[in-house]
């Protein structure tokens, strides 16, 4: 599924204090909070689609959001309805940049900084170039190019 909408608990801060937590009753341990409300709802969209992203990747199945109406708050609490368009974090997480360590000979590493060169960017074009990944046409995602170049690269 490409949309979620889940009910998110808002507790405010006692008196005196400022800020929010931010609790799912459908989704376990997925928690945030938040100084102010624009905060808090931005950090609760977070948590929330990175938990439904991480339980995705685990092949665990989603939960059926409840009906806020059905939702038991202690006093002060409010329910807000928090929306995640996976296939926009799906994509973003593909295309995460990690950190990667790698060894090589003093005198490459000289000439290579003696001309500026981009590390990061020269080995991200040599490993497409190798793999044959083409960049992603628009509309399209990482994901999808990489399959279809394997595929073409299996026939």
């Amino acid at each position: 599924m490409n949309k979620y909408v889940f009910p998110a608990v808002f507790d405010p801060a006692e008196k005196g204090e400022s800020g929010y937590t931010v609790t799912f009753p459908d989704l376990p341990g997925c928690i945030t909070e938040g100084d102010t409300i624009e905060e808090a709802l931005a950090n609760a969209r977070e948590a929330m689609e990175l938990w439904l992203w991480d339980t995705e990747q685990h092949g665990e199945l989603i939960p059926v959001p409840s009906d806020p109406k059905n939702i038991q708050l202690k006093k002060g609490k409010f329910v807000m309805l928090v929306i995640a368009w996976m296939d926009l974090i799906r994509d973003e997480m593909a295309n995460k940049s990690i950190k990667k360590t790698l060894t090589l000979p003093k005198w490459l590493n000289d000439a290579a900084e003696k001309q500026q060169l981009n590390f990061s960017q020269l080995l991200q074009f040599a490993l497409k170039e190798r793999l044959g990944i083409i960049e992603p046409q628009p509309g399209s995602s990482l994901t999808d190019e990489i399959s279809t170049t394997m595929e073409r690269q299996s026939v």
